[in-house]
């Protein structure tokens, strides 16, 4: 059975690191997490202030101490730059061997290829380190975007879950997505973990 160990590993691919952040990375996920685009359908309200954001970010890590989630930023390799997170926002061995993933971008990064290229990675590690047999996605049935993210990965709709989350608007219908192990097709460039380095919505 996986454990994490509290570790976050780092994952890599040609132009992106997924990592563990740190306080540091504060300042600059707080012009995404207050975009009232990018938070649009993660079902949180805009963080108001950098401190929130500071205390979203140890909560992550708390989490994946606790081994309850597990959630990379996702940094520009070229310029050190993160410009999202992504990540299980919950997972389950015992039994069913399943996890839900979530992510987000940063506006400007937007359209590039960021988000399907950390995807890639997430996928990898899910079915071959952690040894999920089901990942999951829940999304709001408005976001055109990530539900064909999704589908390009090969991602099932498998039905609508009526007024399953609750949100500052009231009560939001969220379509389940789900990929099964067999049915995933693992790209031959699949991330690399560093050496040595250790391993959250």
């Amino acid at each position: 059975m996986y454990k994490c160990g509290g570790e976050i590993p780092v994952l890599e691919s040609e132009r992106l690191r997924l990592r563990r952040m740190d306080r540091g990375d504060a300042r600059e996920l707080h012009r995404y997490w207050s975009d009232p685009e990018v938070t649009k359908y993660m079902n949180i309200p805009p963080f108001s202030s950098v401190e929130d954001t500071c205390e979203m970010i140890d909560l992550l890590n708390g989490l994946a101490e606790s081994e309850d989630a597990l959630r990379w930023g996702i940094e520009l390799k070229e310029s050190g730059r993160l410009i999202g997170s992504c990540g299980f926002n919950v997972w389950e061995l015992a039994g069913a061997y399943r996890g839900e993933i979530g992510y987000d971008l940063g506006r400007k990064y937007w359209g590039r290829g960021y988000m399907s290229e950390a995807l890639r990675m997430v996928l990898a590690f899910g079915y071959g380190t952690m040894g999920l047999n089901r990942i999951e996605a829940l999304v709001d049935p408005r976001n055109a975007a990530s539900r064909s993210l999704l589908r390009s990965f090969g991602f099932r709709e498998e039905g609508l879950l009526r007024e399953y989350q609750k949100t500052e608007i009231g009560f939001v219908d969220l379509l389940m997505y789900a990929l099964l192990k067999r049915e995933y097709v693992p790209d031959k460039t699949d991330e690399t973990v560093e050496p040595g380095r250790g391993r959250l919505t």
